[in-house]
Order: C-alpha cells, then sequence, then structure tokens
C-alpha cells in the first residue's frame, strides 16, 4: 500500500526539513530537529517506555482513521544508527500505522535531548504559520499530549483564547467524509465548528452536503442544528430567486454530492452553464479525475 498523507499536516508543517527550507517558509529553523518520513521497519520501540498495554478497541479506531484520512500527527523518534530509530513519541500511532499497511510514517526525528527547546521552536513556528483548521487542531493537540504542553501557554504563545483552542481541538471529531471538505477548503472553519456538535456521523456529513450543494451560511447551519436532527430531512428556507426549470435544483444538488464540492446550475433562454468550485489545484485535479477518470495504460 502506498504513503497516504494525512489531511492536515499538524506539526510537520511547523518543522523544516532543512535550513533552505526554513529561510523559504519564513519559519524559524528548529534546532535538534527535522522532519522526515521514514520506513516504518527502521523504527524500534522505546524499552522504556512506561505504557504496555494498548487499548484494541482505541487501536482499532485509530487504524480506521490512518486508512480514511491518513496520519494527522507525526510521531517523535531519535536516531540510534544507520537506518536505525527509536521511538520517543507515538507508539500508538506507529502500531497503527502499521496495522493500516502502511510503510513508511511521518516523524519528528529530534536530535536534542532538551524537549524544551523543541517545543518552544514549535510554539514560536505555530505563531507564524498559515494553517488549515485541521493542520491547525493537529498541531495543538500534539503539543498538548507529547510535549506537555497546556492550553494557557497554547493561548498565550500564539494569540488564542483557550475556548477557541478547544474548539479548534474538537475538529479531530469530524467524520473522515467531513474531515476531507475542510481539508479542501469547501467547508469553513465556522460550518466545521457547528458540525462538530452533532454527534452522529452520518447526520454530520448529510448536513455537509447540504452546506456544499445549497451554500448555507455559518449562521444557517447553526440554526438547523439548534433545531435538531429532523431539520436535516426538510429542505433549507431560501430567498433565492424561483428557478424556472424544475429539475435544475435537483440536478444541481446530485453533482454537488457526487463530486464533494458547491455546483450551480444556470438555465437561460438559449443556453445553460454549470459552475463548478474548487478551493486548490489538488482539489480541482480531485474534480477532474472524477469527471475523466484516467484509462490503465494497455
Amino acid at each position: 500500500m502506498s504513503t497516504r498523507r494525512g489531511l492536515g499536516r499538524g506539526l510537520e508543517a511547523l518543522i523544516p526539513s532543512n535550513p533552505a527550507e526554513a529561510a523559504a517558509s519564513g519559519l524559524k529553523e528548529v534546532e535538534g530537529a527535522r522532519f522526515a518520513e521514514l520506513p516504518l521497519d527502521q523504527i524500534v520501540a522505546n524499552p522504556r517506555q512506561p505504557r504496555q498495554v494498548f487499548d484494541e478497541d482505541d487501536l482499532a479506531e485509530l487504524v480506521h482513521s490512518i486508512k480514511e484520512v491518513g496520519l494527522l500527527q507525526p510521531i517523535v523518534v531519535r536516531e540510534v544508527g544507520k537506518d536505525r530509530f527509536e521511538l520517543i513519541m507515538g507508539e500508538r500511532r506507529w502500531r497503527a500505522s502499521g496495522k493500516a499497511g502502511m510503510r513508511t510514517i511521518g516523524a519528528i526525528v529530534r536530535d536534542t535531548s532538551d524537549e524544551d527547546l523543541l517545543r518552544d521552536a514549535l510554539l514560536e513556528n505555530l505563531h507564524r504559520s498559515q494553517l488549515n483548521p485541521l493542520e491547525e487542531a493537529s498541531a495543538y493537540q500534539q503539543l498538548l499530549e507529547d510535549f506537555g504542553c497546556t492550553h494557557d501557554e497554547l493561548a498565550s504563545r500564539i494569540g488564542r483564547s483557550r475556548p477557541q483552542i478547544s474548539n479548534t481541538i474538537r475538529l479531530l471529531k469530524l467524520s473522515p467524509a467531513v474531515q476531507r471538505r475542510v481539508a479542501a477548503g469547501v467547508l469553513s472553519a465556522g460550518h466545521a465548528r457547528a458540525l462538530v456538535s452533532v454527534a452522529n456521523p452520518e447526520i454530520q456529513d448529510r448536513l455537509a452536503t447540504r452546506v456544499v450543494a445549497e451554500g448555507l451560511s455559518v449562521r444557517a447551519l447553526e440554526e438547523i442544528v439548534t433545531v435538531g436532527p429532523e431539520a436535516t430531512k426538510r429542505p433549507a428556507v431560501r430567498h433565492s430567486p424561483k428557478i424556472s426549470a424544475p429539475r435544475l435544483a435537483d440536478l444541481a444538488s446530485r453533482l454537488s454530492e457526487r463530486y464533494d464540492t458547491r455546483v450551480k446550475v444556470d438555465l437561460g433562454r438559449s443556453k445553460g452553464k454549470v459552475t463548478v468550485e474548487f478551493a486548490t489545484l489538488d482539489d480541482l485535479e480531485r474534480i477532474v479525475e472524477m469527471m475523466d477518470p484516467k484509462k490503465p495504460s494497455d
């Protein structure tokens, strides 16, 4: 199985792999640490790991998440020999990646023993870097879990409030389908925060589809969520002009659901127009591939 990249890069986005990349990105060079993709079979468990029992249900849930959306948080290792690395943090992620069939894993290779130095550099880069909501959430979560960072410290160092940090971390509870839309920029962070309060993943997906297909605002989505799940079965109240052709709305909705993005269909007197929205070049390539799949070579 080929490596599957996570939707949110988290700390990976904050650690330049070399000085030239640091200068080009405007991030602070992280002394004594670099990011690398490492083969799983070159990594060994930490013999001093105090945790010896891993809950199988929790591990299975993480395996499923990695298969669906990739690994959101890199592990932390140290080099102990040529092509040989020892885990420092992230044994659950390492084990789950192997069970998910991954061959490589994103890792922070730490050369220094000063954990505070690495944590402080990451916090400074987090303040400088422009991350998408999932990248930001996974970076917050990993700093809290692996580096002993507190909510107060995070809030102070990056100029955010504690509630904002907590609400951002909650985005990691979104269903994989919704996470994909957030990562692609099809759903805003405001839409994502509204959806994360819906416990049922199927209803999350249904609401996300409506947001994309109908162009619902964050406020409109919040009102639907407040009313309750049954509201997802009723058409949204919209004040736009009536569509002249009855089937246009249905066709636009079907296309939006098919391509996981907003699609508008307009019909004039002599011709019609279909508008397909996309967030990034990668998102456009994904849509084009769905429209015109590449045929396997003979």
